[in-house]
């Protein structure tokens, strides 16, 4: 694939399209750490000569974390040290006008990419290309550079689109992460422990018969969410337990514990809310209307132990709501496990790179990504559609006229 060397973007506006999705802090609304944008600073200063347009998505739509730009504009702000121009707008006349009066050297930051109704949909890159976000926006661009590694699994317009369109090429951060994650998986060694927590349950569910297939898997500990649909699937959960499509997720895990019956390591102990207070209960002893908010001491334990006798540990997602002092015990531990461990050691998603900088244990890993779903299924050997993205402009680029 094409990097920022190949192409000529000195005075050129070029679309960056960065993933600066952020944990917030659940009682504030603020930004709880900066690693993402960190992260988007070194395409932004690499293209000082650019007049430069951010595009990044935050949250989800109906979830707590999905908000405006605004405060990502301030971090860019404090990070590059000089100031970043917030358009409260994405592609009408307001956005075009901001993009259109840039100068060398600036730095325009567009809201909230996932305000557009598009951008939570996935396309073909053809299809893509003709959506409303791209076509309004394309003519206004000379180039794009992909660097949303997070979102390299997602085929929004914002990925897939404008390089149908415009000369495209992959930012630093992309090829930082493929190169660390060629270098690291060159010397990974079996047997292979993947940790899946966090809430995104259907991308661990799209990922998991892959990365076992692909022998990146022979145990898969579960927390989380997720430890909620195979609990449910083996049973020791009886209760709905309240997400989408939840009967079509349970069946699925189901059939993957049949299908590999050693592989799956279930809570023995959660922690639940009472009174105020964290108190662990044995799986056996939820009723319905408990939520879980982590794992137990006795399933800390008995991952710890998996964890530390493995060649490669690669975990995703936290095993509880660690941004709550009395629910952190489990993401801490296993961190720590990890860290503590002879294996080679993968930590991805933005909440796991929080939590180690909360930690304190963030250089004792070997290699920490802040993608989350988009590494578990590159490890399981998935095409990624940015990835895909790059690479088809960049043989299109070596086909004669």
């Amino acid at each position: 694939m094409l990097t920022i060397e190949d192409l000529a973007l000195e005075g050129k506006v070029v679309f960056l399209r960065v993933d600066m999705n952020t944990p917030l802090e659940p009682k504030t609304g603020k930004l709880m750490e900066l690693n993402r944008i960190q992260e988007a600073t070194v395409s932004i200063r690499d293209l000082n000569k650019c007049r430069v347009v951010v595009g990044s998505h935050q949250g989800r739509v109906g979830r707590d974390d999905y908000i405006g730009m605004e405060q990502h504009a301030e971090a860019l702000t404090q990070l590059l040290g000089k100031n970043i121009r917030f358009a409260d707008d994405i592609f009408g006349p307001s956005a075009i006008k901001d993009i259109d009066s840039l100068k060398n050297g600036e730095v325009l930051l567009l809201d909230n990419l996932r305000f557009t109704a598009e951008e939570n949909m996935e396309f073909s890159p053809e299809a893509a290309s003709r959506t409303i976000l791209v076509q309004k926006l394309y003519k206004h661009f000379d180039a794009c550079v992909l660097d949303a590694f997070p979102t390299a699994h997602r085929a929004h317009p914002s990925i897939v689109g404008f390089s149908h369109l415009l000369p495209t090429c992959a930012g630093r951060l992309v090829s930082k992460e493929l190169k660390s994650l060629n270098r690291i998986l060159t010397v990974s060694k079996a047997p292979f422990t993947t940790v899946l927590g966090g809430a995104k349950v259907s991308d661990r569910l799209e990922a998991i018969d892959t990365l076992i297939a692909n022998k990146r898997a022979d145990k898969v500990l579960l927390c989380g969410l997720i430890a909620n649909v195979f609990l449910k699937g083996s049973r020791k959960i009886e209760y709905d337990i309240g997400i989408d499509r939840e009967d079509k997720m349970v069946d699925r895990a189901t059939f993957l514990m049949a299908d590999y019956p050693d592989t799956f390591e279930l809570p023995i102990d959660v922690a639940v809310l009472r009174s105020e207070e964290r108190v662990e209960i044995p799986v056996s002893e939820l009723r319905n209307g408990d939520k879980v908010f982590d794992i137990g001491s006795k399933t800390i334990d008995h991952y710890s132990r998996i964890i530390r006798s493995s060649g490669t540990i690669f975990m995703s997602g936290p095993p509880g709501l660690f941004e709550d002092s009395r629910f952190g015990l489990g993401t801490e531990s296993l961190l720590r496990a990890m860290a503590s461990s002879f294996g080679t050691t993968i930590v991805s998603g933005g909440h796991l790179s929080a939590a180690l900088q909360r930690f304190g244990i963030k250089e004792w890993i070997d290699l920490v990504s802040t993608a989350g779903g988009a590494l578990v299924l590159f490890l399981g050997g998935k095409k990624l559609p940015l990835i895909v993205a790059l690479e088809a402009y960049e043989k299109k680029m070596k086909q004669p006229n």
